[in-house]
């Protein structure tokens, strides 16, 4: 990096200029050392690719302020960018200097497009975010058109080059010592014109059809998770390949669980007396059943960390962990044995309590119970 030659010293300008001077300054250098203009000439075509990469960094505010701030030094991961193909900066920059000689075939628009990318979403539960699965899907796209064979003329016929823009796909505007290059208004960069349009695509060249598909869901994946099923989209122009197709997921919340990441929290009631004295317990894991062991003297809201039980990491890397949170469970309702047992320990304990009762017993048991039939 040290060996890089500072970006205004390239252009020959100041840190103190604005935007718009920096763009007339690479202008200059890029019209003195286009290629067009100097065949041959390999001291010019590097030359052309120093001013070009110096342009993309001092042109954009956010990475100008970014390069006056750390220089070369920090900026290789900044954004800068290696113009290693003249083609390169045609593509960049074509507005500029578009038009030169040969180079604007460059921009064809016959060349091989990418067909346009397409999204759905699919609804899953969490035990399935936590194993993975598999999904057949079924969605809206579209395929070469099978009559005319993509070509969007009727059988027989075939598209005639564009006379507007002679099959180039541009069309090029003199502007003072610059010449713009613009998509062609009449076959809207395509290069050609259908005249005799096939009669089931209309002249597109492809036709909708739903289409099944398997989404494989990988183990870990969490709510808002995207999905991309590579050349699995429209298919692309001039033999160009397939877009992508995302699929965005959905996780329904569980019952039990509740998730953080790759971590998971359950809140399990528990008894005063096995809490006081300690018991051991089942409780629910992605697995199925689990024993845990509650110590003696259990305080109301505590946590037990079960590592390696939480959900997998969709990366691939450790499992999170299950956080238990323990809740003393009061009974709404309770026999009157019962009450007499507790009201002695509230003499002996010297506690005021209340003459009367109230009635249910929790929820979390008949879930539980439900989890299980379902996991079983």
């Amino acid at each position: 990096m040290a060996s890089k030659r500072d970006y205004y010293e390239i252009l020959g300008v100041s840190r103190e200029v604005t935007t718009v001077e920096i763009k007339k300054a690479y202008k200059k250098l890029a019209l003195a050392n286009h290629p067009d203009r100097n065949p041959g000439d390999e001291e010019a075509v590097k030359r052309f690719k120093e001013a070009a990469e110096a342009f993309e960094v001092l042109g954009d505010d956010k990475k100008r302020a970014h390069y006056d701030r750390y220089g070369h030094a920090d900026f290789g991961a900044g954004g800068a960018h290696q113009f290693h193909d003249v083609s390169d900066i045609f593509s960049a920059f074509g507005d500029l200097f578009g038009g030169f000689g040969s180079r604007s075939s460059q921009r064809s628009g016959n060349h091989p497009r990418q067909g346009e990318s397409l999204q759905t979403t699919i609804q899953i539960d969490l035990l399935e975010a936590a194993s993975g699965v598999e999904r057949e899907i079924q969605i809206m796209r579209q395929e070469p058109c099978e009559t005319c064979n993509g070509s969007g003329a009727k059988p027989g016929t075939s598209p005639d080059t564009c006379d507007y823009c002679g099959g180039a796909g541009q069309v090029v505007q003199s502007q003072g010592f610059f010449r713009v290059q613009t998509t062609c208004p009449r076959c809207r960069g395509g290069g050609t014109i259908i005249k005799e349009k096939c009669s089931d695509c209309r002249g597109d060249g492809r036709i909708n059809l739903e289409s099944s598909l398997t989404v494989d869901v990988p183990p870990g994946v969490d709510n808002g998770t995207r999905l991309c099923l590579r050349g699995q989209g429209n298919p692309g122009y001039n033999g160009g390949p397939r877009g992508d197709l995302f699929v965005s997921v959905g996780v329904d919340e569980h019952p039990l669980f509740k998730r953080h990441d790759e971590q998971l929290s359950c809140h399990v009631p528990i008894t005063y007396t096995q809490a006081v004295l300690g018991a051991t317990i089942e409780i629910p894991t992605l697995e199925g059943r689990h024993e845990l062991k509650v110590r003696s003297g259990t305080q109301p809201g505590e946590v037990y960390r079960l590592k390696g039980l939480g959900m997998p990491n969709v990366h691939g890397g450790r499992r999170g962990d299950l956080h238990v949170v323990v809740q003393i469970d009061v009974p709404r309702k309770i026999s009157e044995r019962e009450e007499e047992l507790l009201r002695e320990l509230a003499e002996i304990e010297h506690a005021e309590v209340s003459s009367h009762r109230s009635p249910n017993r929790n929820s979390f048991f008949d879930k539980l119970k439900e989890y299980f039939t379902h996991s079983d």
